[in-house]
């Protein structure tokens, strides 16, 4: 149970930033505060914390937080899931890679959109009065500057992965000055003017802070680690890769070099609650229960997302992995991944009459898989029981319509419902489970990737098989509740050329955040999007119906349209992705 300082005062300063249904660009905070009245240290302390709570002010149809629509469905990770594909139609959409009409009215991508610019809008307010205040009146002024424009940089890289050209809005505008900025810049431009505010705040923030949730230092360099990764890849107006830049490579080594941190002891710990903030976590939204508000900050952003047949639960039975997602973690005799023929054959699909599935002869896997996804027959969530209130064994019976989704279920986002930290709001679970941006096993991968790619794959061979040693020490709780012990996973012993070491990167990446939201951003920045979800599909069509006419349109879909709103409300200023 967290009782988070930082954002008890966020819900206690909340009434200065209602939320409204204006376009991003009319939204400022409401009420009768102006700068002249509110240019005050103290004020402009709970304006930083109101800023905070911004990037976390997320729901189920307007995701800030966790990225299972963005970037797990539409990638080969996941399945929507749920009743059917006109339960939440515009996900399907997503998924099927329909995304000729440039809006939804306001769910999803353009809800996002809005939500983002909200919490910049809040960063920028804070900003504009903080810039104000002397600085002998005000002695952490530099210091909330640099968090502001850390979370300021954050949500513009957010708003850049998911629709490229956006508009970089920045504090002290008019509304003229504001409506008047193009999102038409070029792609090294825009990287480099968010990366400008990362900087910002690695030169002004402290190694580490005292309160729990405040930007430092550390996430600071981390995020600039990802930021130059993702630079490094340059593409051209098509999404095409035409390059990769060896400068901005040695930045992402070198950035994650300045990281202090470490990878919990237990793989599971990252999606447990009781262990946020721990050292592996670098940057993650803050939730909390029982602080002592009027309604606790829990997450609602996988609301939907519950084994729906389990009375433990209730709904809705969305974002379900992939047969080719749980096929992926399949390994050899020798304990490594099957990189090239791990989907030649099926995993889990022998269906028994007691509701579980019998795994292939001589089946073994990584253990990730276990912390990944719910299989039937197979302790969900490390329990097997979960004291009076039910079997917490996963069961065929817990997919809501298999015959559509299959029974595959998601384990990370989930909690055990006895946990301290679960709510039930109707038929929807939230958890105060922090939701993790970064974690340090993210920049052991990000530095593996950049040496790899400037042919120093030796030096990128102990940064991968930390993440795997981790790994392999992680399924005693999978163990103690009665999983059968089909484990086998070992470290690589040598990467032979280039070639082998970037398939095991790529297929790294994919075990270590499997179901958690980068895959789709991964593939985009490699360049590989359309060649591997096409072969996806061209596969998983035959064992998924609903799956028969999608299609990934290369030049298209690696982005989101611009929402047609904003392009109207601007008077056309802003330029539409290629495609819509």
């Amino acid at each position: 149970m967290k009782r988070n300082k930082l954002y008890i005062i966020g819900v206690l300063v909340s009434f200065l930033f209602v939320s409204c249904d204006k376009d991003f660009l009319e939204y400022e905070p409401e009420g009768v505060l102006s700068n002249e009245n509110v240019a005050t240290a103290d004020n402009a302390e709970s304006l930083v914390v109101a800023a905070y709570a911004g990037i976390a002010n997320d729901e189920m149809i307007g995701p800030l937080t966790h990225q299972w629509v963005y970037g797990s469905v539409r990638s080969d990770d996941a399945y929507k899931g749920g009743g059917g594909r006109s339960d939440v139609d515009v996900v399907d959409r997503y998924e099927q890679y329909n995304l000729t009409i440039p809006d939804f009215g306001d769910w999803m991508a353009p809800r996002t959109w809005t939500n983002y610019y909200k919490a910049i809008s809040r960063a920028n307010f804070a900003l504009t009065v903080i810039n104000d205040i002397p600085d002998a009146e005000y002695a952490n002024k530099t210091l909330r500057q640099a968090e502001l424009r850390f979370l300021r940089a954050h949500s513009h890289f957010m708003l850049k992965l998911l629709f490229k050209k956006i508009p970089y809005i920045i504090e002290g505008l008019s509304q003229e000055e504001t409506a008047a900025i193009s999102n038409d810049v070029s792609n090294d431009e825009l990287w480099n003017t968010i990366a400008e505010d990362f900087i910002f705040a690695y030169n002004n923030l402290p190694q580490s802070q005292d309160e729990v949730g405040r930007a430092d230092r550390n996430a600071a360099a981390a995020y600039m680690a990802k930021l130059r990764l993702y630079q490094a890849y340059e593409q051209n107006d098509q999404h095409q890769v035409t390059a990769i830049n060896p400068a901005r490579l040695q930045e992402v080594i070198d950035y994650a070099d300045e990281v202090t941190a470490g990878l919990e002891a237990d793989y599971g710990n990252n999606f447990l609650d009781g262990f946020d903030n721990g050292p592996e976590s670098i940057w993650a939204a803050q939730f909390s229960i029982n602080d002592g508000t009027k309604v606790s900050r829990v997450s609602f952003v996988t609301g939907l997302n519950s084994p729906h047949g389990s009375a433990l639960y209730g709904c809705c039975g969305f974002h379900l992995a992939s047969q080719n997602m749980v096929n992926a973690f399949r390994t050899d005799a020798a304990g490594l991944p099957l990189l090239d023929t791990f989907n030649d054959a099926d995993i889990f699909t022998t269906l028994n009459g007691d509701g579980t599935v019998t795994p292939a002869v001589g089946l073994t896997v990584d253990p990730r898989l276990d912390h990944t996804v719910g299989i039937p027959g197979r302790p969900f969530k490390y329990r097997n029981a979960v004291n009076t209130t039910g079997d917490m064994v996963y069961n065929f019976s817990w997919a809501r319509d298999p015959g559509v989704y299959g029974y595959f279920g998601n384990m990370k986002e989930q909690q055990a419902p006895d946990c301290s930290c679960y709510v039930k709001e109707g038929p929807f679970v939230g958890t105060s489970k922090n939701v993790d941006f970064i974690r340090y096993a993210d920049v052991l991968l990000f530095k593996a990737e950049a040496l790899i790619q400037l042919d120093r794959w030796d030096e990128a061979l102990p940064l991968i098989n930390q993440v795997r040693a981790r790994a392999a020490v992680s399924t005693q709780r999978q163990i103690d509740a009665g999983a059968t012990d089909i484990y086998n996973i070992q470290q690589y012993t040598t990467f032979p050329d280039k070639d082998y070491a970037w398939k095991a990167l790529k297929f790294e990446r994919r075990l270590e955040f499997g179901m958690e939201g980068p895959r789709f951003f991964d593939l985009v920045r490699w360049g590989e999007a359309a060649t591997v979800l096409n072969a996806y599909l061209a596969e998983e069509k035959t064992k998924r119906d609903f799956l028969s006419s999608a299609v990934f349109t290369a030049g298209r879909d690696e982005y989101y349209p611009i929402p047609q709103r904003e392009i109207d409300f601007t008077g056309g200023l802003y330029t539409q992705n290629p495609g819509y």
